[in-house]
This record gives structure tokens, sequence and C-alpha cells, in this order.
């Protein structure tokens, strides 16, 4: 049974006084993975639901606490406030339990205070227990001091898959019944204007392509992708590379690549909007992932998907993509060379993949975590 608000903010009375509400806002002083993705697109929602009353202002007072230099976030209903000296850890270990005080602090992006006893966090996944070759020994060994102790001490801890839940309460000191999942959200990609400036740019007007983002992180597995080309033989598509690791990397020299790979490097969120509508499918064969926020993106961008079949990816994609066994390239290949050569397929998988998409928002997101924080 949830634990009532009265109970998890003391001396608080609904009926004389507003609910203090303090949100972490370390994460606007981080570069913005799919964790501060999550953060920035939940509280814009929650912003929205202030604006439109469906959150009483009246009874809750909301504000985000961030150290200075913190980035914008460009709420308008939610109060933000820089305060503190520190920076990092040291801020959210030392000046921030104070700075929240009297108040129940909202932790978003797997990190807290573990001296703050009344508090909810987010912890997206174990991937520090679960990949721990894609973390340096420092990294590794401050997670694992740091997530059970604040599974621990929190008064409910928030996840963002089934797949995540399972993993975090076998983990951790963490009950099922603490332990609440919520998925993400996809209109932060819808709201992006494309920019097709990258396709004319890279000349990706000519042949049809499939997209793939690169990383160094053991769990992306973006090796697979590039071991995967020897199957492709002599493609009559192109293999489009976003991402700023060059895939070269991977492949051990510089003739290994066949000519059909083109890496674009970094690119905008409207340059990746356009990547992923222009594209004939995306692949994503991750061996690891709490939620997966890049097939949802594509999927939401009409863009029919190839995942693998581990993870969270099976709850995110449902029937609306085709799964590879990430551990084996050729079946990445496979997969690759069935979907490009059957369009009837492509154009099922891309309607599918709309439906499924529709039914994730930032919104609902936002919703069933006011909820969760709040209710008894």
């Amino acid at each position: 049974m949830n634990t009532p608000l009265y109970a998890i903010i003391p001396n608080a009375c609904a009926a004389q006084l507003p609910v203090k509400i303090t949100i972490n806002g370390r994460f606007l002083t981080q570069s913005v993975t799919g964790v501060q993705r999550y953060a920035i697109e939940l509280i814009r929602a929650l912003d929205s639901l202030l604006a439109s009353g469906e959150i009483d202002s009246a009874r809750y007072a909301v504000q985000i606490i961030a150290p200075p230099g913190a980035r914008d976030l460009g709420v308008r209903h939610i109060l933000v406030r820089h305060a503190g000296v520190l920076r990092g850890h040291l801020w959210e270990q030392l000046e921030l339990p104070w700075l929240a005080r009297n108040s129940l602090l909202v932790n978003l992006c797997n990190t807290a205070p573990i001296a703050k006893v009344n508090q909810v966090v987010t912890i997206h996944d174990a991937a520090v227990r679960a990949v721990p070759e894609a973390y340096s020994r420092m990294f590794r060994a401050w997670y694992r001091l740091l997530l059970p102790c604040i599974a621990r001490m929190s008064k409910r801890v928030l996840t963002v898959s089934q797949f995540s839940k399972s993993e975090l309460v076998g983990w951790l000191p963490l009950s099922e019944q603490k332990c609440v999942v919520i998925s993400e959200g996809k209109e932060h990609i819808e709201s992006v204007k494309s920019d097709n400036g990258v396709l004319t740019r890279f000349g990706l007007t000519e042949k049809p392509f499939v997209l793939a983002v690169s990383s160094l992180s053991p769990n992306k597995n973006f090796r697979a992708i590039v071991e995967a080309l020897q199957w492709l033989g002599d493609a009559q598509f192109d293999l489009v590379i976003a991402g700023g690791t060059n895939p070269r990397i991977f492949a051990g020299n510089a003739q290994s690549l066949p000519n059909f790979v083109k890496h674009v490097g970094y690119v905008s969120d409207g340059e990746l909007k356009a990547l992923y509508e222009h594209a004939s499918c995306f692949v994503y064969p991750s061996l690891y992932e709490g939620f997966g926020l890049p097939p949802l993106e594509a999927m939401a961008c009409g863009c029919p998907v190839i995942v693998s079949n581990r993870a969270s990816l099976p709850e995110v994609c449902g029937d609306a993509a085709l799964y590879c066994d990430a551990r084996d390239p050729r079946s990445i290949a496979d997969q690759i060379v069935r979907l490009m050569g059957d369009s009837e397929l492509r154009a099922n998988l891309r309607q599918r993949g709309l439906e499924r998409a529709s039914g994730f928002s930032w919104k609902r997101c936002a919703r069933e975590t006011w909820d969760a924080i709040t209710s008894g």
C-alpha cells in the first residue's frame, strides 16, 4: 500500500499550507543524454500540468534547486533557484539536503543525497552492475555504494520499465511495492522541426539508407553493426552512422569499411529527426537498456526499427519491430537484408511503429509521476 502524502511530507497541511516539492536540478549542469532528456521532458510536462490547473498550484509549491551556472530550462510555472557554491556530487551530497529541507525532494537522474530521507528517486537501470565494463572503476565503486543507500532511504523508487524494476529489485534493498514503473515519452522528437540539410550535405537523397547511432559504450554494441557489414555484401543501400564515434575505430583499419558506409558525426535534434524520417530503417542492437529512447523516437517518426531481443527493448517496441540476436552479427545483417528487400514489410512496420509510439507520452509520464509522488 502506498504511503500517504501527509506521511511523506511532515508538517504540511494540504488545507492550509502549500506542500513543498523540490526537484533536484543538478542534471541542468550535465550533458544531455537519455537520463537528462527524461528529466527535461518530464519537468516540462509537469510545468504544462501546472499551467492547465491539472496540478493545483495553490496546494503545491514546486521548485527546482540547481547549482550555480545551471542552464535555463524555460519553465514558466515552476520556480527555479540557483543556490550553493559547490558542484557535481559534492553539491548534491553536501548542500542540496540543506537547501531542500522541509520539502519532498524529487531526484530524476539516478543519484540523490544519501543524507536525505524525505525523497523520491528515479533509478533508470542497473547497468553499473549488469555491464560494469562500460564504466570506470571509480564510477562503479561510487554507484555501487550510492544506489543501495538511496534505494533504502527513499520513500519511493521510480523506474522506466518492468525490465529495470526486475533488475533493481533483484539487486538493491528494494521491495516490489516500493518501486513504481513509469514509461518515458516521445513528444520531444515530434516537436522538433526537421533539418533536411543533413540529407543533401552527405548525399543521402540518391539511395535508400539504414540508420544507426555510434557509441563507444560496450552495452550499445555498435561493434556488432560494423561486424555485420561483412554479411551485407555489395549492398544496394547506404548505411548511415550518426554520432561522434567514427565507425573505423571498430573496424580496425581504414580499408575495412565498405563504400556504402557514411559517417555523419554529431547531428542536431532537427538533423536526427530528418534522418529518422527518411531512413528505410533504424538499427539498434543494444545489449542493455533501461528503456531505449532512440527506437521509440524512430517509431514516432515513422521509421521501421530493428532492435535486439534483450533487456527492455521488446517491452518498448512490442510487435512493432524486427528483432535480432545482438550477439550475432549475422542475425543483425539478416534482418537488415530482410527489411530492405521487402517494401510491404517496411510499410507495415512503419504503421505499427506509429501506433506503438502513440501510447508513450511525456504528459502521461508526468501525471503518473505526480500520482506516485503525491497519492495515498
